[in-house]
């Protein structure tokens, strides 16, 4: 790595995975537009946020192996092109068929744009705290990224129309696939053997399944064969999926490596973050459009906030803590400000007022969200040895996604179902899973069943 300019690295990596976090949130406030303009109905918009959170989470482990064989630098410049590429299409986009087709394709270029931008950062920086310090700027650029979608989406939208949302991406990808192709080292040969796609295929399918029965649980009665056909189709699926992990010789996922403890602990965390912060970006956006009757734009500069005290932090605060805070404290004190965040909701749905909204979010995206990826991260993977760094990261930001489709629809169980009106009740599960997020942080050991490819056998 002689002449490598490790901090230029660092700094691409981590503006690959803003771009791809922000997308996740900056529709949100864009669907009103696209739906006044394509003539849709919500239930019929939805899907592009659903289907692109699908495709991201159900691809990441394949991402993540395709990293790990091809080569870190490879699977980052393509997961970047085809990013860039879908982006450009679904701006220029004059059918709702075609947008929802390049934003599906668009959470593939994410599932192989994130494993290898993590698996980047972890392979440039190896010394323990140096690579601590790395995560902890590359996570806070994926917290800021989430956090900026919202406020970027809402302002974008009014000023330039909802195709800016998507086009804003090219130029930076542009400059990000320049500098990457030019100033990272080249792949070396990998001696992995090439992913077990039959494996990867019935991953897919068991989540997809999964997912979608959340979804059909709104109205059990009425969906029970659907429910019934997914419950089948999750069991045969995931049995198939066991049985080919066992039996490979170079599984898709070694099951060994959820012996390790942090790896447990860490996704099962980023389950709950996901459910969390998925469910937030719905409820806030519905609470300031719906239940303070501001618009798009108005809401945009109303979390502007938001997105400041997230780069304050990432870029003042996170520096300094983390080298005095160990990875579980950081983390904690994230989940605190979720907390908080929720309680100040709570009270501005039953005061109806700005200031307690202001502050939940403040508390949740501005504060909370940065301290609790960045802590999460580093717990996820302070265990995994470097040959599996690449699945490592994938099986985080999978975890995040199954806590994102899972978690929406039973908020919206919670929900009133006249228009424009919202209770506490979802705010209050919010509160909940900050709750239970504090107390298996602070558990010394967490008690699950372990699962290793061989019997007895730990990733090494």
């Amino acid at each position: 790595m002689k002449g490598i300019n490790k901090n230029l690295i660092l700094a691409i990596a981590s503006m690959g995975i803003f771009v791809e976090a922000l997308d996740i949130a900056i529709v949100n406030l864009a669907i009103p537009e696209i739906e006044k303009d394509f003539g849709l109905t919500s239930q019929s918009s939805y899907q592009l946020q659903s289907l692109y959170i699908l495709t991201y989470g159900c691809f990441l482990i394949l991402g993540g192996k395709f990293s790990d064989f091809f080569g870190r630098k490879k699977v980052f410049l393509w997961g970047t092109g085809i990013f860039l590429f879908t982006s450009l299409g679904a701006g220029l986009s004059h059918t709702f068929n075609t947008l929802l087709f390049f934003r599906v394709v668009q959470g593939l270029g994410a599932a192989l744009l994130m494993p290898a931008a993590f698996s980047i950062v972890t392979y440039y920086f190896t010394e323990p705290k140096e690579r601590s310090k790395a995560i902890a700027v590359f996570s806070s650029f994926a917290a800021i990224g989430s956090a900026s979608g919202l406020s970027v989406g809402g302002i974008i939208t009014s000023f330039l129309g909802w195709s800016w949302v998507f086009l804003i991406n090219v130029p930076v990808l542009i400059v990000i696939i320049g500098i990457a192709f030019f100033m990272m080292e080249d792949d070396k040969e990998s001696e992995a053997r090439f992913p077990d796609i039959p494996s990867g295929i019935a991953l897919v399918v068991a989540m997809l399944s999964l997912t979608h029965i959340t979804e059909l649980i709104s109205d059990p009665i009425s969906n029970y064969i659907g429910i019934l056909i997914c419950l089948v189709v999750v069991v045969l699926s995931s049995t198939y999926l066991y049985s080919r992990l066992k039996k490979q010789s170079t599984p898709l996922l070694d099951l060994g490596i959820f012996s390790l403890t942090s790896v447990r602990k860490g996704n099962l965390l980023f389950i709950l973050l996901g459910a969390f912060f998925t469910g937030y970006l719905f409820l806030m956006s519905f609470l300031v459009q719906k239940t303070f009757n501001y618009s798009a734009a108005q809401s945009g500069f109303l979390m502007m906030p938001f997105n400041i005290i997230s780069v304050l932090v990432a870029r003042f605060l996170l520096p300094v803590i983390v080298h005095k805070l160990s990875s579980k404290s950081i983390a904690t004190f994230g989940m605190l400000g979720m907390f908080t965040g929720a309680i100040c909701l709570i009270l501005a749905v039953q005061l109806h007022n700005l200031i307690f909204l202001l502050a939940g979010g403040s508390f949740i995206a501005g504060i909370g969200m940065t301290l609790c990826f960045t802590g999460f991260s580093v717990i996820a993977m302070e265990e995994v040895p470097q040959e599996q760094l690449g699945v490592g990261g994938s099986l985080t930001n999978t975890a995040y996604f199954i806590g994102g489709g899972m978690g929406l629809p039973i908020f919206t169980l919670f929900m009133d179902k006249e228009l424009g009106v919202i209770n506490s009740k979802p705010i209050i599960v919010l509160a909940v899973l900050a709750l239970v997020s504090i107390f298996i942080l602070n558990r010394p050991r967490l008690t699950l069943p372990i699962f290793s490819s061989k019997e007895g056998s730990t990733p090494h």
